[in-house]
């Protein structure tokens, strides 16, 4: 290992992450994007000179962070060093796309769960009581600038607040939920940037092979019983319902877009259409319904397995 190269190139990772966090703190709209590129100087220098050394340039990291920013550093140094490292190390060890994933997925999560932990014990902070006030706020400044509301709008404010209610129950799945997104954007950005620098990084198969194991279908209509047979509130079970529903529903989702997408390639038409199916779904959310029971039925008839096998 040519160590003038390991302390230039730490010395520029470390750079970058401190120019980074200064945007992601202050500066406005352009911080919001910062935050997906806070983890990656560690990935490439973690991938590049090994655990050791990203360990180690972590830690100086952390330690410069919080001489600069005090106490305010630990959430910032807790959330976005140790899976840099991770994934890193994952990518140097040759791992597939998904158990880079899985690895990234998990330090993000377990660094949500520790920053909830700490701001409740030590801040006596509860961030789900704070987010709800947030919200709250800004539907009751919405309802008072437009006081005329129709039906339809009173039926959205109704389920908004039907979701401001839910968060203290549902916090466990949203905390899984935001790992797995950022894990999944951060593992796309550091991957094409390794692969712009020549390196040889697993990529993802195609979206449209994407899939789940069956038994999650299994899972998902067990699910649906208990919420369908009436569960009292505040139990343990309702709880963990409230929590596996919208993860499995999310999974259905996926499920079913990655049926669109191979339906749409099986047909030779493309990728504008899939991506138009996938922007409608969101703009109209009753289009989510029809993907989540296409995500369904695929998994529960293997309904690509026969389409290939009828080719």
């Amino acid at each position: 290992m040519d160590r003038s190269n390991l302390l230039r190139e730490g010395g520029l990772c470390l750079g970058l992450f401190l120019i980074l966090t200064v945007f992601a703190l202050w500066i406005p709209v352009l911080g919001l994007a910062a935050f997906f590129f806070l983890s990656i100087p560690f990935i490439y220098f973690t991938f590049k000179y090994e655990l050791k050394a990203g360990i180690s340039l972590a830690l100086i990291a952390f330690s410069i962070l919080f001489i600069l920013l005090g106490p305010s550093a630990l959430p910032i140094g807790v959330f976005f060093l140790p899976s840099g490292v991770i994934i890193g190390e994952l990518y140097r060890r040759k791992k597939e796309a998904f158990a880079v994933l899985v690895g990234g997925a998990l330090s993000y999560v377990v660094a949500i769960v520790f920053i909830f932990i700490a701001a409740v014990l030590i801040l006596n902070v509860d961030p789900v009581a704070e987010m709800q006030a947030v919200m709250l706020e800004s539907v009751e400044m919405t309802e008072q600038m437009m006081p005329l509301l129709g039906e339809a709008e009173e039926d959205a404010l109704q389920t908004f607040y039907d979701f401001v209610d839910s968060l203290s129950v549902i916090a466990p799945s949203l905390m899984v939920m935001i790992g797995v997104g950022f894990a999944f954007t951060v593992q796309v950005i550091a991957s094409f940037i390794l692969r712009k620098k020549g390196e040889d990084i697993s990529r993802f198969p195609p979206f449209r092979d994407w899939g789940f194991p069956k038994a999650f279908i299994w899972y998902y209509l067990i699910t649906y019983l208990f919420m369908f047979g009436g569960i009292e509130e505040g139990t343990a079970l309702y709880t963990a319902v409230s929590n596996l529903s919208p993860v499995l529903e999310m999974i259905m989702i996926i499920q079913g877009f990655a049926l669109v997408f191979f339906y749409f390639h099986y047909k030779g038409k493309g990728l504008v259409f899939p991506i138009i199916v996938v922007v409608m779904s969101f703009l109209l959310p009753f289009f989510l319904h029809i993907i989540r029971i296409l995500g369904i039925i695929d998994l529960g008839f293997d309904l690509r397995k026969r389409m290939n096998s009828q080719k």
